[in-house]
């Protein structure tokens, strides 16, 4: 076996169920849920023009500006899966174009997330596919290697398991454990109701804004 040049096949795949339930939720909810910590943060943006990305993860570790181990993620792709690539976040290469997404969509894929570049943007920005990345490049990849497929992989601090939920909206892009999925959704769908009773009360008889002073007085600001 070569470290840094491996394929696995096979790996354990969130609930379907679970993956329409996360997919249905906004991220910034979701990542309310997961302390804030879980999300891939601001660096890596969606390139598409609309569109909720929802999948579970097929994991890409390469090295910046080469995206053979791509081209095999896709190959072994099964459809729902989202493609999930780390690759240092280096910008001088774009790893996926139009041919491979498009690909990728015959294969069942449901969309990418690059921690690198992307290229052919107008195709993208005119589609359907959620396409998420760090940047733009007309520069091509290299296919070289090496790089490995379905393993745990970090992008600008999350964690993402072979099999892990990812959900990406307009407000970026995160990852939901597997094994903490049901909880998660659990407590996001209890955010949406209470947001959905706030909204409610700023429609009607006003939102009860006292809450605000309690925390100044707390911190011991003067209001006087």
């Amino acid at each position: 076996m070569t470290f840094g040049f491996r394929i696995f096949n096979d790996h354990a795949r969130a609930r379907e169920d679970l993956v329409a339930a996360a997919g249905a939720l906004p991220t910034a909810i979701l990542s309310d849920n997961l302390s804030r910590i879980y999300a891939a943060g601001p660096a890596i943006r969606p390139m598409h023009g609309d569109g909720v990305l929802c999948g579970t993860a097929l994991t890409v570790k390469t090295r910046p500006g080469d995206n053979l181990m791509i081209h095999k993620a896709v190959d072994m792709a099964e459809p729902g899966d989202v493609i999930v690539v780390e690759a240092g976040g280096d910008l001088t290469n774009s790893l996926i174009g139009e041919l491979i997404i498009t690909h990728a969509v015959s294969r069942g894929v449901k969309g990418f997330v690059i921690d690198g570049a992307i290229r052919d943007l107008d195709a993208i920005r005119g589609g359907t596919t959620p396409i998420f990345a760090a940047g733009v490049s007309h520069r091509g990849p290299y296919k070289d290697g090496p790089g490995e497929v379905n393993v745990p992989i970090a992008l600008h601090g999350m964690i993402v398991s072979p099999g892990d939920i990812i959900v990406g909206d307009l407000d970026g892009v995160l990852c939901v454990p597997t094994d903490d999925a049901e909880a998660v959704i659990e407590l996001a769908l209890a955010q949406v109701d209470r947001e959905k009773k706030t909204l409610e009360a700023i429609a009607g008889e006003g939102w009860d804004r006292g809450w605000v002073d309690e925390i100044l007085r707390a911190r011991g600001c003067s209001l006087d």
